[in-house]
């Protein structure tokens, strides 16, 4: 991907389609409509998957707490929205199996009859899966769970093992983004768009774009725009028509990661029932172990929602009664928030009973559509929705081929060439299988850069991953590096901080900054460290 190619693409050319947002369901949209044929162009004010698309729980599921409230609440809502997201996990990891896979969870119950009624349940959550293969729900004893999970509590009866699928989010997202650039999609990061033009009739025809990396303005034309920008999808339709209502309402999760020792199992953990009526995933992530989420209404759309102290009471107390020992606040190695774009309902729920379905807008005054809600796990049928709009909007009839289509590294993937690539490169094992997992098919064009020293001795990242992340990934910051390319700042807040100058020493180079500008980029970036670090009110090592 190379933006200074694109955002000259993008000054020179006219458009069919201009998407703004550039998560999981703007780069899905993006890549929808190039293999439809169409001429398209992908705007991201500031990263890809910067905000609510890195920060999931990094589950591929139909969601197995919207199954209980359907039928709890006959609430056929969720139900269509657990049978969407079972139909689509298997495509989702068949599409870029280096990034995805299939996952065991382990419920623990505390008796015959509590066993039973999650065996049940768990049945019938498999029965609305098609087209899969993953394994059906099995009721373990109590032998056979600690076998899976040996640091669970002794007061247990048994559990209920299920499967669901796991992501790496942000780079599944770069994926989509890579893919659709190569499909020819004009991809651009850190541009935001500041205003729009119209008409006579006050239909949108142009937007003018703020480059928010080389401090310069352009303008983009094309014939629809789409606004894909998930919990600020408000701000973009009142920027194209102030006379609608706004109708996101989002909501703050987070999570919180631990030491792998918590679990000692490649297995996760749901805990069905919280005190505030949600369920909590204990889930091993890149050799740690992630816990979350929470659900709480969230206002203040200009500030990054952060991990706070009392957040990590809630999610340690929820642990208490599942683990033999619970991790002190000592052990918590780093966390995150992130917002979920809910639609808002008529009536007054608490955000954790909204349907996390999707809806396509057409705002007719100024021809804006506007992809609204959804969740990860059905971001491909959100942007053939919307791209099955967009084409009788522009009188195209062209069908959705995403279903079949791989995504950069993910044709031919054999996750045990990992072991062909160690006798060839001499490198550890950890390196070796990083590259493959994340890189897919593409890990070889890492290595060519020859540079393959680790950037912290606890962690796989080599330095030819930030020349890979600038020349080929459209990386413009150490953020986008340390949250995205990889995913350093989810696993460690003090190893990220104190492996910041290193990057920032040759993305400096790559990049071109001066001795100040990166100087800044290092400040900057470790007094963002810190602020997490305080507001979660913990002690890093």
């Amino acid at each position: 991907m190379n933006r200074t190619q694109n955002i000259e693409r993008i000054k020179n050319e006219d458009f069919d389609i201009c998407i703004i947002g550039a998560g999981a369901s703007g780069a899905g949209c993006a890549l929808d409509a190039a293999l439809r044929g169409l001429k398209v162009a992908l705007i991201e004010k500031n990263d890809f998957a910067a905000e609510t698309s890195s920060k999931s729980t990094k589950l591929i599921h139909g969601g197995v707490r919207y199954l209980e409230q359907a039928f709890k609440n006959l609430d056929f809502g969720q139900l269509r929205q657990v049978r969407h997201g079972l139909e689509e996990r298997h495509i989702v990891i068949k599409n870029a199996p280096h990034l995805a896979h299939p996952l065991a969870l382990i419920t623990p119950v505390y008796s015959w009859l509590e066993g039973l009624y999650f065996t049940i349940g768990l049945t019938i959550y498999g029965f609305f899966a098609r087209n899969d293969s993953m394994p059906k729900a099995q009721w373990l004893n109590k032998k056979e769970t600690f076998e899976r999970i040996p640091t669970l509590t002794p007061k247990l009866h048994s559990s209920v093992m299920y499967y669901d699928g796991q992501l790496d989010d942000a780079r599944y997202c770069l994926a989509l983004a890579h893919s659709a650039d190569q499909q020819g999609v004009a991809v651009v990061n850190h541009a935001e768009v500041v205003n729009f033009k119209k008409d006579s009739n006050g239909k949108i025809i142009s937007a003018d774009i703020k480059d928010l990396s080389g401090n310069t303005s352009f303008n983009i034309k094309s014939k629809l725009f789409i606004n894909c920008t998930g919990p600020f999808a408000d701000s973009i339709r009142l920027l194209a028509n102030y006379s609608l209502e706004k109708r996101l309402r989002p909501s703050k999760g987070v999570h919180i990661m631990l030491p792998a020792s918590v679990l000692k199992s490649k297995d996760a953990m749901l805990i069905p029932k919280t005190k505030d009526g949600r369920v909590v995933f204990v889930i091993p992530f890149e050799g740690e172990v992630m816990v979350g989420t929470t659900d709480d209404e969230y206002k203040n759309l200009e500030l990054e929602p952060v991990l706070e102290s009392q957040e990590i009471d809630f999610l340690l107390d929820t642990l208490r009664p599942y683990l033999a020992k619970v991790p002190e606040r000592s052990a918590i190695k780093s966390g995150f928030g992130g917002l979920r774009p809910l639609i808002a309902s008529s009536g007054s729920k608490a955000t954790k009973k909204l349907v996390r379905d999707h809806e396509v807008e057409h705002d007719k005054t100024s021809n804006l559509l506007s992809l609204l809600g959804g969740k990860w796990t059905t971001y491909r049928l959100m942007a053939k929705d919307t791209i099955d709009d967009a084409c009788h909007l522009l009188s195209i009839d062209t069908p959705c081929t995403t279903e079949h289509h791989y995504l950069v590294g993910g044709k031919n993937y054999q996750f045990e060439e990992w072991k062909k690539i160690q006798k060839e490169y001499q490198l550890d094992a950890d390196i070796c299988q990083h590259l493959l997992q994340k890189y897919g098919t593409q890990a070889k064009a890492i290595l060519k850069y020859k540079s393959t020293e680790r950037l912290h001795q606890e962690y796989p990242f080599i330095t030819a991953e930030i020349i890979y992340a600038v020349q080929e990934e459209m990386a413009c910051s150490l953020r986008d590096f340390f949250a995205r390319r990889t995913r350093m700042e989810l696993l460690d807040w003090q190893a990220t901080y104190d492996t910041v100058p290193k990057v920032a020493n040759l993305m400096g180079k790559l990049l071109q900054w001066t001795d100040e500008q990166k100087q800044n980029n290092i400040s900057n970036y470790q007094e963002l460290l810190k602020g997490f670090i305080k507001s979660a009110d913990i002690k890093v090592k």
